[in-house]
């Protein structure tokens, strides 16, 4: 069983589905299975800066923060549960949260020429790889 949490500020339209999608993707890409669970958030510029200026010292916005609960390393992967293996029956993996930036988001899908939704995707794709360790 996968849970995955999103919230967004009201003012923007985000497709919840695609959100979920996207993470269900990264994490059938890397046979993660078990109980685990990721939330993400969408808010505005204003808290977006307010989270890399507090987190990581830089004092302007981003379009997106990963906050790992587990460690992640690649080493460390051998403890979540792959597809196929059951896991304790209340054991949950709580990967951490993602927190994306709307306005960042839609700013880059106007310079790329796709949409806000093809954007959020690539952040919350680019976002669960973060929190299961692999960096770019």
């Amino acid at each position: 069983m996968i849970n995955i949490i999103v919230s967004s500020d009201p003012r923007y339209n985000v497709n919840k589905t695609a959100i979920k999608e996207a993470v269900f993707w990264v994490l059938q890409r890397h046979r993660i299975g078990g109980k685990v669970e990721v939330g993400i958030n969408v808010v505005g510029d204003r808290k977006m800066h307010e989270l890399n200026k507090k987190y990581r010292g830089i004092d302007y916005t981003t379009d997106i923060l990963s906050f790992a609960l587990e460690d992640a390393s690649q080493a460390s992967l051998q403890h979540i549960p792959r597809i196929g293996f059951v896991a304790a029956p209340d054991k949950w993996l709580r990967l951490g949260d993602i927190v994306i930036s709307y306005p960042q988001a839609l700013e880059d899908a106007s310079m790329d020429g796709i949409s806000v939704d093809e954007e959020i995707r690539s952040l919350v794709e680019h976002g669960v790889n973060h929190l299961l360790g692999i960096h770019h």
